[in-house]
């Protein structure tokens, strides 16, 4: 049977057929016939106001592409363009092979030698050939155009028709909705009359979207069968299966094609380093499709038509357009966004990523108002706090000890006045409550998103999905595939008795592995394959880890000497301001570090994973994720986790100080504590990141890269500059888009701010704010990227957001913990607690601040570390004060520790663990109370059983209804055949020859 004639849809005589690699054909083993590789029907003169979303008849939709170069000389024509602009008849079948050939030079009409041909080339056109002789097998329909106003690039247009669509429908189990409608349960009495209110005050920021409201009916779904289509309304089949549904369908089919049966051309004199080059890429192509192709470079890109254009005004109005106006465009930042059509136009798996993202930014609204009042909390206090105010009351005249050595002179605790000051509006008894707060926002948060997540998993017809296993990935066949061959040659090897034999056996074998016969069946990698690969993991994340400590080692240093440089110069204004110089330029250099060590990080991970040959796309994609959020939870935490937690803790005290490599004496925290400079490299970091790598980043690189490909495309397109600027058909356009690249990005910064909010809030309660005012943006530019600068991603089917929901767990767990040593060692809270119940006389903070310095003789100094110029104060010192719990020069157990520090200790202790328990236990507690799945959709899943459970009771009913009229139709004229005799099978007109 012919190609065309067996998976063609119109008659004979509606086709005008043109013939492309008759030759290449003949090689692959197809019989030479009428039929082609590719249909090309006749010319629709309407067709182009299709702009490439139709093919060539106008009627039949586009619903994925191909993408590839077509290298051959500069001559030839192909014969689409002949027949676009007439030059060869649509009958002229019998001529066929005077034509030239697409992807060949016109030999003929060049008059000239036949160029050298290029084996790489020619074996990545024999697999396209075959390719796509098997997508005609599987049922698909394909064009191709090489004609296209971007120069060397070809496409294949590829259109599923509906058995197909019906077939692989049924296939997937993909859930259709029927002709059966009912009534969703709504809400009564008091909930009902809030939810009408709260419609009434929302609705000015609901998108103007069909659908989006909430609906009292909805359609009973059923996964779809075609033995059960009356079922379904089928009355417009165009539409029944929308265009994600069929693209989903076709990248279906181009997993699972494989090409493994195509004959490489080989040039005489080759050698046996080809024929194993070749037949090496024969093993890349063995059992896999179109992943296996992209990565091999037979085709260049792979993907799904946008529905048309977004902007303009003689655009018609289109899902694209829908979304261009009411989500994807800064001036809608108020309203919510289009859950629904998202998912209609991308899919479920990004569906959910944006529901998320909406629920994460909606609960970030508490979160920062509670931040705001806590902060202002703060801002009204400072007047009243007693040790900011001893610090900053000039009559205390309190000495400090220099700072650094011999460069660094003695100092008065009233010039950190105002660092003082400023930590009290961070640090204050509210900080501890807000800290409790986030932990249950976190908790909260969590349980409110499994229950969104179900509502959508309802709306969207998933609450019965099971993801299957996916398709194996193409690295790992093409390992399994090489561990099966050497494992049967070694095999072979040992039993081999007759050379002669053993030859014909590896013929035998090779012949067998390139027939495409599954070796591989029983051969699958285990630990023992990957062990390289996970030592190699292994020693490279630690080194990664190492690097990043070396980082925040550098600039620890880069700290002390740039604050004992600072303290050598002249000017008293620049003296005054070393704390806030170093601060300030230690934390830009350790954003810049992040930013730049992010990127790394990222491709090092990716790298790692790869290396690891996971098996499917699940796996690779969710180790891949693991090593990318450890690395870059260690690079974006580490110099905050050093500011929070060691930064002043190993310090020593005057006369015998801690020094890094013999010459650096480690820092010391500011009289006020640590948590005002950490407040300060958190606030920076985070708006850093999201300000440089978020945003500008996320506009300018992808802008950046469509103007490079601009100006690549203008130079190589032809020199005809007035067809170059006619209106590009649909597929030309999305080519010159971005590919799409997963989530992971996107989802990552997302997690990454999530700690920033949750890690250590209590020494910055403005991070909700800020990662608030940041997702509003996000979302937008996030929504204009997907609709406007990427190619139409593949939409995968998901009911969840996978792992990340496990991370996300995670951070709100560790931050309960962190927070509690925060509030605990960082901040002075346990401290004046301690003091004010302990060892205040009248019970208030008077005299704390006295109470945390311990005293040092000047004349205990070690030689060559005492301040050059003592004199500085203008007052000869002989006492200084520095900060610790230590026992005065005139004790007997001079500098020794003093019971004070152990008491403290013991507090700050006995709180972390107070603190960790009570919380946590709060946030089980949140978890257990709010039900995972909401109430009435609990009872919507059970009532849309029952309903399918009627309806096929009903139509098993009508079954047995009609086969019991009929068998008592035949009863009653067996009756008059029993009594008759023969004639009243003469007289029975329905069974001809009497009674059955």
């Amino acid at each position: 049977m012919r190609v065309n004639e067996k998976y063609s849809t119109l008659p004979a005589e509606d086709r005008s057929v043109h013939i492309i690699n008759i030759c290449a054909i003949e090689d692959i083993g197809y019989l030479p016939s009428e039929g082609t590789l590719l249909n090309s029907l006749s010319v629709d003169p309407d067709a182009e106001c299709k702009h490439g979303l139709y093919l060539r008849d106008g009627r039949r939709k586009v619903d994925y592409i191909l993408v590839y170069h077509p290298k051959r000389p500069s001559g030839s024509r192909t014969l689409a363009r002949r027949v676009q602009h007439g030059d060869v008849a649509p009958t002229a079948r019998g001529t066929r092979q005077d034509q030239p050939l697409p992807g060949k030079g016109d030999v003929g009409t060049a008059g000239g030698p036949e160029p050298p041909m290029d084996y790489h080339e020619d074996d990545k056109r024999f697999r396209r050939e075959e390719y796509e002789g098997n997508l005609l097998e599987a049922g698909l329909e394909l064009e191709r155009d090489e004609e296209t106003k971007i120069h060397g690039v070809g496409f294949v247009k590829i259109h599923a028709p509906w058995n197909v669509l019906c077939r692989e429908a049924e296939f997937l189990k993909l859930k259709m909705p029927t002709k059966k409608l009912y009534h969703i349960n709504e809400t009564r009495g008091l909930l009902k009359k809030i939810n009408s209110v709260l419609q009434k005050i929302t609705d000015p920021i609901q998108p103007k979207v069909a659908g989006h409201r909430p609906q009292t009916t909805k359609r009973l779904s059923y996964p779809f069968s075609r033995e059960k289509q009356h079922l379904f309304d089928l009355s417009d089949k165009d539409s029944f299966f929308d265009s994600k549904t069929r693209s989903t369908i076709v990248y279906e089919i181009l997993k699972r094609t494989t090409c493994t049966k195509a004959k490489y051309s080989m040039g005489q004199g080759e050698g046996r380093k080809k024929d194993s080059a070749l037949l090496s890429k024969r093993r890349k192509c063995s059992k896999y499709g179109i992943t296996s192709l992209l990565a091999n470079g037979v085709y260049s890109a792979a993907y799904p038509l946008h529905d048309g254009d977004y902007e303009g005004e003689n655009v018609e109005f289109n899902d694209r357009k829908l979304l261009y106006q009411e989500w994807a465009s800064y001036g809608v930042f108020y309203k919510y966004q289009p859950i629904d059509l998202v998912r209609k136009y991308f899919g479920e798996k990004i569906g959910l990523y944006f529901a998320w993202l909406g629920v994460y930014t909606q609960m970030l609204i508490p979160a920062s108002v509670v931040g705001i009042i806590v902060f202002l909390y703060g801002c009204a206090t400072v007047d009243e706090n007693i040790p900011s105010m001893e610090m900053c009351d000039q009559r205390h005249n309190i000495t400090m000890c220099p700072l650094c050595d011999k460069t660094c002179s003695y100092w008065k605790m009233s010039s950190a006045c105002a660092t003082a000051r400023a930590s009290h509006l961070f640090d204050n008894p509210a900080t501890v409550f807000f800290s409790v707060f986030m932990a249950l926002w976190a908790a909260t948060f969590m349980e409110h998103w499994k229950r969104k997540q179900m509502r959508l998993n309802y709306r969207w017809d998933l609450t019965g999905f099971e993801e299957e296993e996916d398709h194996p990935r193409a690295e790992y066949e093409a390992r399994v595939l090489e561990k099966s061959l050497r494992k049967e040659s070694k095999s072979k090897e040992k039993r081999r008795h007759i050379p002669e034999e053993s030859t014909n056996k590896w013929k035998q074998r090779v012949k067998t592995a390139m027939a495409g016969v599954k070796l591989t069946d029983k051969v699958k990698l285990t630990w023992r394959d990957r062990f390289p690969a996970y030592v190699t993991n292994l020693v490279s994340i630690v080194f990664m880890i190492a690097v990043t400590f070396a980082i925040v080692l550098g600039v620890i240093i880069y700290r002390i000497s740039t604050a004992a440089a600072l303290a050598m110069n002249s000017s008293p204004s620049v003296r005054s301001n070393i704390r806030v110089t170093v601060t300030a330029t230690a934390v830009i250099i350790n954003l810049v570090v992040i930013i730049l060590l992010d990127e790394v990080y990222g491709c090092i991970a990716r790298w790692l994973t790869k290396i690891e040959v996971p098996k499917t796309e699940k796996s690779f994609e969710e180790r891949l994720i693991f090593k990318a959020f450890l690395l870059k939870f260690v690079n974006s935490y580490t110099p905050i986790f050093y500011v929070a937690f060691f930064k002043g803790r190993f310090v020593g005290r005057p006369g015998d100080y801690v020094y890094i490599f013999r010459s650096f004496r480690m820092e010391e925290c500011a009289p006020g504590g640590c948590l005002m400079e950490l407040c300060i490299q958190l606030s920076i970091i985070m708006l850093g990141k999201q300000l440089i790598q978020n945003n500008l980043f996320e506009i300018g690189i992808p802008k950046m890269k469509k103007f490079i490909r601009y100006l690549r495309l203008r130079r190589q397109s032809p020199p005809d500059h007035d067809e170059y600027g006619k209106k590009r058909q649909r597929y030309e356009a999305d080519y010159t888009l971005e590919p799409f690249a997963g989530l992971t990005p996107e989802y990552m910064e997302m997690i990454i701010q999530f700690g920033f909010v949750t890690l250590f809030v209590a020494s910055f309660p403005l991070a909700p704010l800020f990662a608030l005012l940041n997702n509003i943006i996000e979302i937008r530019l996030d929504a204009k990227k997907f609709v406007t600068e990427l190619r139409r991603p593949v939409a995968v089917r998901a009911k969840d957001i996978g792992i990340w929901y496990n991370i996300l767990r995670g951070v709100g767990k560790l931050a309960v913990i962190i927070n509690a040593f925060v509030i605990s060692f960082t901040s002075d809270f346990i401290p004046r607690l301690v003091y004010l119940y302990m060892y205040s006389q009248n019970g208030t903070m008077h005299g704390f601040v006295n109470h945390t310095l311990s005293s040092f003789n000047v004349s205990d100094f070690q030689n060559g570390t005492a301040p050059n110029d003592p004199l500085d104060l203008g007052y000869e010192v002989q006492i200084c004060r520095y900060k610790d719990y230590r026992e005065p020069p005139w004790s007997e157990h001079k500098y020794d520790i003093s019971k004070d520090f152990w008491a403290v200790l013991a507090a700050r202790l006995a709180f972390v663990i107070v603190f960790q328990n009570l919380v946590m236990f709060m946030s089980d507690f949140v978890d257990w109370v709010i039900p995972d799945i909401p109430k009435d959709i609990s009872q919507q899943i059970h009532k849309e059983k029952v309903l399918m459970v009627e309806l096929f009771m009903r139509e098993e009913q009508g079954k047995q209804r009609l086969l019991g009229t009929w068998m008592e139709k035949d009863r009653k004229k067996e009756e008059p055949c029993n009594s008759h005799g023969p004639k009243a099978g003469l007289d029975s007109p329905e069974y001809p020859g009497g009674a059955l």
